[in-house]
């Protein structure tokens, strides 16, 4: 058996920092909180999907949370005259636990851009699991992505498929490398992400590994 790391693990606090940034020392208040940030996080990459959400940061204080969105367009998110965000206040309240007699929760709410989307390892993923659900030639999508990273500047990059890829009886994996990945080196900055495409014929695994 080959050990995995998740890259991103591997290098927490050396490269990369943590998506959630607080502490509670109490074990019950912990414990919400934690599974009040997995429902936020995973509410609004499925809500702003169409803006292309890559990332979702929450920082929290006492009486304030703050959540920090990635997007490839947030001129989307944010809509005619803050619309969305008001939008987007109201759908992270209704995660939050407001107890009566508690001061209000005050949300605060940033949109970051993605300058550079091809050396983002989730857009690329969802890209290509996208192109896959539309039934497009799974190579040809795949070395079109990896040409586009190089482009923008990346040191090498892996994609990994898993599964019945293109329709196929029985479920394979397929590899493609282009330039280095050194997935050992700690100090490298390594982008991972892995998306789901379900396919006609079921699930087709994509995972993203790009070197910075």
């Amino acid at each position: 058996m080959g050990q995995k790391v998740h890259p991103k693990g591997l290098r927490l606090g050396i490269v990369f920092n943590w998506n959630s940034r607080w502490f509670f020392s109490s074990k019950k208040l912990y414990q919400r909180t934690l599974i009040s940030d997995i429902k936020i996080r995973d509410g609004l990459m499925k809500k702003l999907s169409f803006a292309s959400v890559t990332q979702v940061d929450i920082e929290r204080a006492i009486n304030k949370i703050t959540v920090i969105i990635f997007s490839v367009k947030p001129g989307m998110i944010i809509g005619r005259g803050g619309k969305g965000l008001e939008e987007i206040k109201k759908f992270i309240l209704s995660f939050l636990d407001q107890k009566k007699g508690k001061k209000e929760i005050k949300v605060e709410i940033k949109i970051e851009p993605v300058k550079k989307p091809y050396l983002n390892a989730y857009y690329t993923a969802q890209s290509i699991a996208e192109k896959l659900v539309k039934n497009y030639p799974h190579r040809a999508v795949v070395h079109h992505a990896m040409d586009r990273i190089i482009e923008a500047g990346a040191k090498g990059v892996k994609i990994q498929l898993g599964g019945r890829i293109g329709g196929a009886e029985i479920s394979r994996r397929e590899k493609y490398f282009l330039g280095t990945v050194p997935t050992s080196t700690i100090r490298e900055n390594i982008d991972f992400a892995k998306y789901p495409a379900l396919t006609r014929s079921g699930y087709v695994g994509v995972k993203v590994w790009i070197a910075k």
